[in-house]
């Protein structure tokens, strides 16, 4: 939801930047790119034209601070602390437990930026998705090299990395924007849904147990 404020009045800088941003999600990921207005923006914010362009030199450096906001969240980052934990701890479920329930979780508390992603690609506004991968490869990469590395160890079976990290985000995304957006109806409380894909996965990518030889 966007911040609201009385028109006219005076926030300190940062606040009206979180302010302005916070709004012009909320109008991107209703309306897109294209569809969305800085003049709308500002008035939503209670503000005018010129105090967006005093915090942001255009529309697309607009959207583009969006992205960057949302990426740097407090959220984002405690996510982030939790999968290098369980890397360290070579946790392998948890690791994929972690993708799984924070993309599930990402949708239930507020899916606005899913939206806004889902725009980029319709309108095709390469911008914005040329931004997005910038800022989420490097954290696939090093989901990947971690299941690299697990793999070389013996941990895991020798699937390509990139394919393993996509199936456990594949099954949590898909889920959660048939259930959140789509309207699709289920019962089953999201931690089961992530224990599910967690085993799921886990079942189909730790090596199997060797056959005994057979003794003359």
């Amino acid at each position: 939801m966007a911040i609201a404020h009385a028109s006219g009045s005076r926030l300190p800088a940062t606040d009206r930047r979180r302010q302005l941003l916070e709004t012009a999600l909320d109008l991107f990921s209703r309306k897109g790119f294209g569809g969305a207005t800085t003049k709308e923006i500002a008035a939503a914010a209670g503000v005018t034209e010129a105090i967006i362009f005093r915090h942001f030199p255009s529309k697309q450096a607009l959207y583009t601070a969006v992205l960057d906001y949302r990426h740097e969240s407090e959220v984002m980052q405690a996510w982030l602390a939790e999968t290098k934990d369980c890397m360290e701890r070579n946790d392998d479920a948890g690791l994929m437990r972690a993708i799984a329930q924070k993309l599930i979780q990402t949708y239930r508390r507020d899916a606005r930026l899913q939206r806004l992603l889902l725009f980029a690609a319709l309108e095709g506004h390469e911008g914005g998705l040329a931004h997005n991968r910038q800022l989420a490869i490097p954290v696939f990469s090093l989901l990947c090299q971690y299941v690299a590395r697990r793999q070389k160890e013996g941990a895991l079976r020798d699937y390509d990395a990139g394919m393993v990290i996509a199936a456990i985000a594949g099954m949590a995304t898909h889920f959660a924007m048939m259930t959140e957006m789509f309207g699709f109806p289920c019962d089953t409380p999201d931690d089961v849904v992530v224990e599910t894909f967690t085993s799921i996965l886990m079942n189909g990518i730790k090596p199997g147990k060797k056959k005994a030889k057979r003794t003359k």
